[in-house]
């Protein structure tokens, strides 16, 4: 299976990653060759980012590698040269979180285009040329000149592959490319992978959507606890698993899930009457009508950018509407209304261990440790990661961090904005499953955003589609 060390590809033979006398990756060998992407598949905290942060030479503080990783017949681990002098021009890394790859303070065109001018050496005038083309590809070429904050979760997704296929480097690590895109970009952002596949470039793409791993095609890789468990062709993985939990990630799709049995529902917690809300001179909605009861589980869906966070967002009160008005329950605290956002790193401190941020919110509504810990079990979260910083676990992980923190106050409406986006069938199925217990002992009022259909038809009362006739690279999810 291994191809010679001169051979044009990455060979990774015997791989481990450690925190002190902890073992998180245990012996991962393989190889990826020219022509023939590779994806890992797994659960959150599998280890799948961490065998690409190896590969990268940026493991967080504290974790270290052992084994062999040879790029183009180059020992990684020998190198004389800092790992950092080969980021973006021989290793090119698309983290799963666009909020941790783009600059805050800089328009989404000129950070395309300082890449052309500072690693390739293009003139102003021709960087920026190329910067728009890179942005048309993507389906960004009208928001060349907005920030970050002005951009979907999923536009910013965008944005940073955009900028790593600028960069141009022989090896492209995509980590959850195409988590919180609708179906449509879903099937362009694989497309864009292809064609740097097709154009020599070495693929590895870490991802939990089945859909994503068998349209890239190549070869697959399943790990489970830190170990690559599966590994073979992707027609022959995907269609005759052999490992027990290979065979339960493929059959954990939503479209293979069972209704829930919800209660009737009751009171109404929230509603927006007329509502209307435009950006950028764009209409997104107008005279919107909508109301969520205890004891309901409501699904938004439609293509990136129509408007559903903003919804969400209008019910909560984090943004006005242009037009029409919105009711919450009256007597009820302002913090058992709560949000789960589509990026779970803007609702942490990042530099503040997760023990520390949920100590404090369980001091401050005087809350036991004990239910903190009670509700981690449930979400599968190891007591150790508590002493992490919110950049220092997987996405996924973060995301039931989140959850977590937003059941412990007891919310009587959650909005649920893409919750369950980065975690693997398995996981996804075991949160919503929570989820929807809320809903059906404590009568929670529940609304959910999603660009699965399948699974806004398996778990909503509900389903409100918006926004079909709306083009697809316009507008933002405020």
């Amino acid at each position: 299976m291994n191809a010679p060390l001169g051979a044009r590809g990455l060979v990774v033979s015997g791989l481990s990653v450690a925190a002190g006398t902890t073992t998180i990756v245990d012996d991962v060998s393989f190889t990826l060759s020219q022509g023939r992407p590779m994806t890992l598949l797994g659960a959150s905290g599998s280890g799948k980012s961490l065998v690409a942060h190896a590969i990268m030479g940026s493991l967080p503080p504290g974790l270290t590698a052992s084994g062999a990783i040879h790029l183009d017949g180059a020992d990684l681990f020998a190198a004389d040269d800092r790992p950092d002098t080969r980021w973006g021009r021989t290793i090119a890394l698309l983290p799963q979180e666009p909020w941790l790859a783009l600059d805050p303070t800089m328009r989404i065109g000129a950070q395309v285009m300082e890449v052309h001018r500072h690693l390739h050496g293009a003139r102003p005038a021709e960087a920026r040329r190329r910067g728009l083309s890179d942005l048309a590809e993507v389906g960004l070429a009208d928001r060349a000149d907005a920030y970050p904050f002005a951009l979907s979760g999923g536009m910013c997704q965008r944005a940073a592959i955009a900028i790593a296929h600028a960069a141009g480097a022989g090896l492209l690590i995509a980590d959850e490319p195409t988590k919180g895109l609708d179906a449509v970009l879903r099937d362009g952002v694989v497309a864009r992978l292809r064609r740097e596949v097709e154009q020599g470039r070495l693929l590895l793409t870490i991802t939990h959507d089945i859909a994503v791993a068998k349209a890239l095609g190549g070869m697959i890789g399943v790990m489970l606890d830190g170990r690559l468990v599966e590994f073979g062709p992707a027609a022959e993985v995907l269609e005759r698993p052999r490992h027990d939990y290979a065979r339960a990630l493929i059959a954990a799709d939503p479209s293979h899930w069972r209704a829930p049995s919800l209660p009737a529902p009751t009171d109404v917690v929230v509603q927006g009457h007329k509502l209307a809300k435009s950006f950028g001179g764009r209409e997104l909605f107008s005279g919107l009508d909508i109301s969520v009861r205890r004891g309901e589980v409501i699904a938004i869906t439609g293509p990136s950018g129509c408007g559903k966070t903003t919804i969400g967002n209008l019910l909560l009160g984090l943004a006005a509407p242009d037009a029409g008005g919105v009711e919450r329950s009256r007597g009820v605290a302002p913090q058992r209304f709560q949000k789960l956002y589509q990026d779970p790193p803007a609702a942490f401190a990042p530099h503040q261990t997760l023990r520390r941020g949920l100590e404090h919110l369980l001091k401050l509504h005087r809350l036991p440790w004990r239910q903190a810990e009670e509700a981690m079990e449930r979400l599968a979260l190891a007591p150790v990661l508590l002493d992490r910083r919110p950049g220092e676990v997987s996405g996924g992980e973060l995301q039931r961090f989140a959850i977590l923190r937003a059941l412990l106050l007891d919310p009587v409406f959650l909005f649920a904005d893409e919750a369950t986006s980065r975690l693997d069938p398995v996981s996804q199925q075991d949160v919503v499953a929570i989820l929807i217990d809320a809903v059906r002992n404590r009568g929670l009022a529940l609304l959910i955003v999603t660009h699965e259909i399948a699974l806004a038809e398996r778990v909503a009362s509900r389903v409100i589609r918006i926004g079909s006739d709306l083009p697809l690279a316009g507008g933002g999810d405020a």
